[in-house]
């Protein structure tokens, strides 16, 4: 089928106009006319992604993070960005992203069910009720050490970073997926107990911590690395033709 039509379904269920202002989801490279039989699906466009999904054969390349955030004056292989475009480009790859529109559309309810929160709701409206992130309240009163047992078991994480005494008691809570320094003061004006996000820099976890709001740092990609296996399932379900063919989930660093 054409890259427009793999499109047009995925915009029917994610709209692009539910992104934020500053974002760029969409078609970022190719021919919206290409035939497509194969998805790669990745968190980010890297080297290594563009390269696995030349090997599996695929000719669209669905990624949550836009390769491109702003306009661009040159494509050259003289930088990273321009390197990986030109490789999309001769590999004959199409390349499309959707970022805070899956985000407000997807991704925050996703990662809120597999905390098992009920009473959900947005923390931080975009357009028609829908928003960033989710509140709601937690199966069962918990400490906060075992709240971050449970975000490192439902996640599948290595480990998280914790601001917040390990033996309070936590019955409510913020997830935001990705980065949540911005979410921070919504989520404490919510009135939660805890704050789940990424990207938490140390000015803002100490703050919200004696303002009596814990905070867990599961990473940026801790949490969203669901997109890719959600949208695997989105595209088999819609779109049974096609091959879908998915990056591992790895963390993109290593802690020693």
């Amino acid at each position: 089928m054409k890259c427009q039509e793999i499109i047009k379904r995925i915009e029917k269920r994610y709209p692009r106009e539910y992104a934020c202002d500053w974002d760029n989801p969409g078609l970022l490279a190719g021919d919206r006319e290409q035939e497509v039989d194969t998805v790669y699906i990745a968190l980010d466009a890297t080297d290594e992604v563009i390269e696995a999904a030349v090997s599996s054969g695929a000719q669209l390349l669905l990624t949550h993070h836009p390769m491109i955030f702003s306009g661009i004056k040159s494509v050259t292989a003289d930088d990273y960005t321009g390197r990986r475009l030109i490789r999309l480009i001769r590999a004959g790859l199409s390349y499309y992203a959707m970022h805070t529109n899956y985000d407000v559309l997807g991704m925050a309810e996703l990662a809120a069910g597999m905390l098992d929160l009920t009473d959900t709701r947005v923390l931080e409206e975009v357009r028609d009720g829908e928003g960033i992130g989710r509140t709601g309240r937690l199966s069962t009163p918990m400490t906060l050490e075992a709240c971050a047992q449970l975000v490192k078991e439902r996640f599948s994480l290595p480990n998280v970073k914790i601001f917040g005494e390990l033996n309070k008691m936590v019955s409510t809570a913020a997830i935001s997926p990705g980065s949540g320094k911005s979410m921070a003061r919504p989520a404490l004006e919510a009135g939660v107990d805890v704050l789940i996000s990424g990207d938490i820099d140390h000015h803002t976890g100490i703050d919200m911590a004696d303002c009596g709001m814990a905070v867990i740092d599961a990473g940026h990609y801790g949490i969203e690395h669901i997109y890719i296996e959600d949208m695997k399932k989105f595209l088999e379900k819609e779109l049974p033709a096609l091959k879908i063919c998915t990056a591992p989930v790895r963390q993109p660093f290593q802690v020693i």
